[in-house]
């Protein structure tokens, strides 16, 4: 069995969650045995010595991981997530419930709090990317839908403006490699966000951003580009919603504000009764009308009562108890209709976002060690780490352009934010 080296952490030990997609099992990652197949091992308290550590430092992880994917015969079967090594058990367990009740929308959301791909393949040899079978080879047969997935999909491969694609520097075997595509055709957001050209109209540069494919008032099927906002300003009113201290701590620990407010239409001045979530990934403000909010009758095999629809469609927190899961287990959560899924969600994703399961989720001391494909120096990550601008050069556009310009760590969003020109500069 290879231990693909030593990465025992000097202060907290990390490991790695599996997700097999096989049989939508999670185990606890042991290693990989020569011929390139994982070994994991179900919970069980007996084994927990024996489970892969890894140094959780950013710069450390990144490089380990980056071996171990390799090193995986066939890595598009599984989904990876970094948790704290002292509670891997727990937390397996809950994973594992949680996912056995996950609908259509949640499934592809839970993209977002896996060890970031888009990270890995950053730093992935080009000709492995090329070489690495199509995350949607069973939906699609000589480039069209077969008909077995023709019917899963909102949006047909042809209607998709690829001209508009192209313009973002994108296109479809891109998409089809980073696991975009195949939310786009059903009508969600990509469950990433994605690097963009973005032309401002006096130089086009790189953005990192959701995309979501949407018919206009014309009837034209667009491209939605939802970017990354580096924080919410609270102090501004939302469609006439002046936010409270109670408003934006519940927005910014559950990304749901939880209460019904009226919002103005812009357009027309009505007053709109609505819900207010966070998308998560772009720190973009997402309302609901309150006639499109939709209660579930019959919630993982809990019928929920009047009393129970009511809260939930008030948008508060509601616990539910002796859910049962598709295994047959019975499991306890919380749960809270979020606007920007248009339904009902467990918030048992926010306990392990909060505990280091998302690559793209850093706190305030973690610096990545790489940036658009480029491994920082230590200067720069010192740089970063106190708040400061580094100079960065050697950056690769999609086109192979080279290009260069100054970035900066955000500890809002937790992450590198990119600009042509020296910020710090008058």
């Amino acid at each position: 069995m290879n231990k693909i080296g030593n990465h025992t952490a000097i202060s907290e030990v990390s490991t790695l969650l599996v997700l097999r997609h096989s049989n939508n099992s999670i185990g606890i990652v042991q290693g990989i045995e020569n011929n390139g197949n994982l070994i994991d091992f179900q919970p069980d308290r007996s084994k927990v010595d024996t489970v892969l550590r890894i140094d959780s430092l950013e710069n450390s992880f990144m490089d380990f991981y980056s071996d171990f994917y390799h090193q995986l015969k066939d890595p598009s079967e599984y989904s990876f997530f970094k948790v704290r090594e002292f509670e891997v058990h727990d937390t397996a367990i809950d994973l594992q419930e949680y996912i056995d009740c996950l609908s259509e929308v949640e499934r592809q959301d839970l993209k977002a709090v896996e060890v970031s791909i888009e990270a890995v393949n950053a730093i992935r040899n080009k000709k492995a990317i090329e070489n690495e079978p199509s995350v949607l080879k069973k939906g699609f047969s000589n480039g069209s839908l077969t008909s077995n997935s023709s019917s899963q999909y909102r949006y047909q491969i042809e209607d998709v403006p690829w001209d508009t694609m192209a313009e973002l520097g994108l296109d479809r075997e891109t998409l089809e490699e980073i696991g975009a595509l195949d939310a786009l055709l059903k009508g969600y957001k990509t469950p990433m966000l994605i690097p963009v050209l973005f032309n401002d109209g006096e130089v086009v540069s790189q953005i990192d951003a959701r995309l979501q494919l949407r018919i206009d008032d014309d009837g034209e099927l667009i491209v939605k580009v939802h970017r990354v906002c580096k924080k919410v300003d609270f102090r501004k009113k939302f469609k006439g919603h002046k936010f409270t201290k109670e408003d934006r701590v519940s927005l910014l620990n559950s990304g749901n504000m939880g209460r019904v407010v009226d919002l103005i239409d812009s357009v027309s001045g009505e007053i709109i009764p609505s819900l207010i979530s966070l998308d998560r990934l772009t720190n973009e403000l997402i309302s609901l009308r309150m006639e499109f909010v939709r209660i579930p009758d019959l919630l993982c095999g809990v019928r929920l009562d009047l009393e129970q629809k009511q809260v939930l469609r008030e948008g508060k927190a509601l616990f539910i108890e002796n859910m049962l899961s598709k295994k047959g287990t019975l499991f306890s959560a919380t749960v809270q209709f979020n606007a920007d899924r248009q339904w009902v969600e467990f918030m048992f994703e926010n306990k392990f976002r909060n505990s280091g399961f998302s690559e793209g989720n850093h706190s305030e001391r973690e610096v990545p060690s790489h940036f658009r494909g480029v491994k920082l120096r230590r200067w720069q990550i010192e740089k970063l780490k106190a708040r400061e601008t580094a100079y960065i050069k050697g950056l690769e556009s999609r086109k192979g352009k080279s290009y260069q310009g100054y970035i900066s760590f955000d500890k809002t969003i937790g992450r590198i934010v990119f600009s042509f020109k020296n910020p710090r500069k008058k």
